[in-house]
């Protein structure tokens, strides 16, 4: 097949590299400065699989239809992209990257329903410079329809990706989108101290607010009725234990993260957006949570405050302290009783 990689930062440039190793036919479609560096130089992978370096073609703009695109561009990017490409992705299958809910439905309402196939990332990937990107750690991606219509294809897909990435198929995709999210409520922590994961739950007090977070991001989901979605990475009985049991205990979940993590430094996409001075995706991941108990009038004190701290760290560039966060999520937690 001819695949494109549309939005070739990190997560897309490690599927594409590795796709093209397998020996698919693979065009990355990204940034001048990445887009000049590979085509002068190649991709260089480094990470779970050593250092990778592989040649392929890359452009700023898409110019043929493909047999396959992957979405790889922030959500907020979402929409402004399909509408530039329209024309070459008209009936092409499209499969999102994106991190929070509302990628799919921004897809299918640009392509069609039947067009799109959900994605849920499960690795690490970071951009180092133009031309390098890190794969760490190592993981899998998720995929399922929208509509059910097209498993055949769905599952030809899965066989495809997987030759660089193993890839599962997903009954609910939605559900496993949901259940994503509660994960990805721990990428604001980073973003707001400015340091690796492995830094920031070196705190007691950060470690214990990431459960916050996404127990509160339960809460809100099960109220709102969302179903959560099993994935292999996170099964739901990992999430009953974070909702159940005290918070010593369910302190192991962020210590179990952190080991699958590996030894690299590793940021989070959140905080590598504020690293290279773009905006974050922080509105479609806590903000999610926010907007939802806003909806059914469920207060989100923990999520509110982060994501006030985010858009912050993004304005000023300037970093919290631990003992700042405790104060902004205690002044929150008191106005949610009022």
């Amino acid at each position: 097949m001819k695949i494109a990689v549309i939005g070739a930062g990190a997560v897309g440039s490690v599927i594409g590299g590795l796709l093209t190793r397998a020996g698919e036919t693979v065009t990355l479609i990204g940034r001048a400065a990445h887009v000049e560096s590979i085509n002068a130089h190649g991709l260089t992978i480094s990470g779970a699989q050593g250092t990778i370096h592989v040649l392929l073609p890359a452009a700023e703009t898409l110019d043929f239809v493909p047999d396959l695109a992957l979405l790889c561009v922030k959500t907020q990017d979402l929409a402004e992209v399909l509408k530039q490409n329209a024309h070459w992705l008209a009936g092409v299958p499209v499969v999102t990257t994106q991190n929070g809910m509302q990628a799919d439905e921004i897809a299918a309402a640009a392509l069609g329903a039947e067009n799109v196939i959900g994605g849920v990332v499960l690795f690490g990937a970071t951009y180092l410079e133009p031309g390098k990107v890190d794969y760490a750690p190592a993981g899998m991606l998720v995929i399922g329809e929208l509509t059910r219509t097209s498993r055949e294809r769905t599952r030809m897909i899965a066989n495809t990706l997987n030759k660089a990435i193993p890839t599962a198929v997903s009954e609910n995709i939605r559900g496993a989108h949901w259940t994503k999210l509660i994960v990805n409520q721990a990428n604001a922590l980073p973003t707001i101290t400015g340091k690796p994961f492995h830094e920031t739950y070196a705190e007691p007090y950060l470690r214990q607010l990431s459960v916050w977070l996404m127990r509160e991001a339960v809460r809100v989901i099960r109220k709102s009725g969302g179903t959560l979605g099993a994935m292999p990475t996170t099964p739901l009985t990992l999430i009953k234990f974070l909702m159940g049991m005290p918070m010593p205990i369910a302190e192991m979940l962020p210590r179990m993260y952190l080991r699958r993590l590996g030894e690299s430094p590793a940021y989070g996409s959140t905080l590598q957006s504020v690293k290279r001075g773009r905006a974050t995706e922080i509105d479609y991941l806590n903000g999610e949570i926010v907007a939802l108990g806003a909806k059914i009038n469920l207060p989100t004190p923990y999520n509110s405050s982060v994501v006030t701290m985010v858009h912050e760290v993004e304005q000023r560039g300037e970093f919290f302290s631990t003992a700042e966060i405790k104060a902004r999520v205690q002044t929150a937690l008191k106005d949610a009783d009022r």
